[in-house]
């Protein structure tokens, strides 16, 4: 048996035009809730400030990540989440180095190879995943994206502001190994 809470009462017409024209959406719909809150427990105006902007800046925040995992185009969703480090060829100590993420502030590049079917990929894709989250933009191409990508560019002239798109990202990743882009020559030989 659930109780159900009596909904907050709707903000003042004024606060939500207000809200709208400075484009506030995550502080206008906790808006309702974050006043009533306020109301009975009698707080200070500029608590109820700071808590609509801090539902502002984190609804801002994940709509970035969301946006920026869109537009990288990682292929599966694979994070650390389904990964098992133990199983890797990757020594633990590389792992955990490459996940603090301290080379790519250094400009750092990173190669990972390895036989097919060895989880590189899933945990370049869960290394990007977890960029992310810590604000960094990422690319992800396979050989043919990169290729196509860049084609689509010559035939419109854009081929630079293509490149100085792609070069804006903190970690660019060309996948190389994936059965589906090496068919022909099968995964032993694909890698």
């Amino acid at each position: 048996m659930s109780v159900s809470l009596p909904k907050a009462p709707p903000i003042p017409a004024e606060l939500e035009v207000l809200f709208t024209r400075m484009r506030f959406p995550y502080a206008r719909k906790a808006a309702p809730d974050v006043l009533a809150i306020a109301r009975a427990q009698r707080w200070d105006p500029a608590e109820v400030v700071r808590v609509l902007l801090a539902e502002e800046v984190v609804g801002r925040d994940n709509a970035t990540r969301r946006s920026r995992r869109k537009s990288a185009n990682m292929p599966n969703g694979k994070t650390f989440g389904s990964y098992k480090s133990e199983l890797s060829s990757i020594p633990q100590a590389t792992q955990n180095a490459l996940r603090t993420l301290e080379w790519v502030s250094r400009h750092e590049n990173c190669v990972i190879s390895g036989p097919s079917g060895t989880g590189k990929s899933h945990f370049m894709e869960a290394l990007c995943h977890q960029a992310i989250d810590a604000d960094l933009r990422v690319s992800w191409f396979t050989l043919e994206t990169l290729a196509a990508t860049i084609g689509r560019a010559q035939v419109d002239g854009s081929v630079a502001r293509t490149i100085a798109k792609i070069c804006r990202s903190d970690i660019i990743v060309v996948d190389l190994c994936r059965d589906r882009d090496y068919a022909e020559d099968g995964p032993a030989e694909a890698c």
